[in-house]
């Protein structure tokens, strides 16, 4: 019971990674553009949906400002700052966007204060499923079929439009496809834009896990990233099935790791070295990834 609860968990942390990093490969992979305010975009998103559903009681409505509030913000921020960093050094874009990181994190501290905001679980999600004897958190379950419908969607929009192909042929060759009379310039808004509110979409399923608190889409940046060089950068096939790796592979660490230590070492030595060693390992396996297949596991289709 206990193994299966922890893989469930890995499963539902793997879909939240992957909510991030959907928005951040079409960011990162097809438009090149290092963005590290994604993880300030979540952030404002669950900011967004705690308020809102807070005040209004409808977790439902917290979700749409999120979406809606992110989305809105993507295109804001794209028009004043990031449309005019494209086909800069990617030193460049680090630069900029880390200072939005900063701009962001000092204005939820202004805005929301410095204490974490708590959203309650919907009331139709509050109950458990019986799965094989275990009782599992209802919203979890949901979070994870919202990250399933979120993979679909992305593949059609991708693979199965004249959009995708659009997105397609202008990441490989974007002045070709300027010349045949599209607007790459919007192309590019609508992405940015699309990718901001996935991140908003990914915070707001994230408040009632987590606490909602300034500076929260950092660390998970930093493995969202992990994500997309393990899946191969651009492609978000790649992206989906790396985000479920990562997320089953740092659960487990971090639940038996420690466990599996005391065995083999004196209880001491295994309760330091465990936690550590367990944050590891999703390194670890970027390492192996990129040692064995440099271009990740999948390739992006052009």
């Amino acid at each position: 019971m206990l193994f299966l609860a922890q893989l469930l968990n890995g499963l539902q942390y793997g879909v939240l990674l992957f909510l991030l990093a959907a928005g951040l490969t079409l960011v990162f992979g097809i438009m090149s553009f290092v963005n590290l305010a994604h993880g300030s975009l979540y952030m404002m998103g669950a900011y967004f949906a705690a308020s809102v559903a807070n005040s209004t009681g409808s977790f439902m409505l917290g979700l749409l400002a999120a979406v809606v509030g992110c989305l809105a913000l993507g295109v804001l921020l794209e028009r004043v700052a990031v449309s005019r960093l494209y086909g800069r050094d990617h030193l460049n874009h680090v630069l900029a966007t880390f200072g939005l990181i900063m701009f962001f994190n000092e204005l939820a501290s202004m805005l929301w204060g410095k204490q974490p905001l708590f959203v309650s679980v919907p009331s139709v999600l509050e109950g458990s499923i019986n799965l094989l004897g275990l009782q599992y958190p209802s919203y979890r379950f949901a979070v994870i079929a919202a990250g399933l419908l979120v993979a679909v969607g992305c593949y059609l929009l991708i693979h199965k439009t004249r959009l995708g192909m659009l997105i397609r042929a202008g990441a490989n060759n974007a002045p070709m496809v300027g010349a045949l009379g599209v607007n790459i310039k919007f192309l590019n808004a609508l992405l940015f834009a699309v990718g901001a509110a996935l991140a908003g979409l990914a915070g707001a399923v994230a408040g009632p896990i987590l606490s909602v608190q300034a500076g929260m889409g950092e660390p998970v940046l930093i493995a969202t990233f992990v994500v997309i060089v393990i899946g191969g950068i651009g492609s978000v096939k790649g992206a989906f099935y790396s985000a479920l790796i990562v997320g089953v592979v740092d659960t487990m660490g971090r639940a038996f790791l420690p466990t599996l230590l005391r065995e083999m070492t004196s209880r001491q030595l295994a309760d330091a070295a465990g936690p550590a060693l367990a944050s590891l390992l999703i390194y670890l396996l970027m390492a192996t990834v990129l040692a064995l297949r440099p271009q990740g596991l999948f390739t992006a289709k052009r």
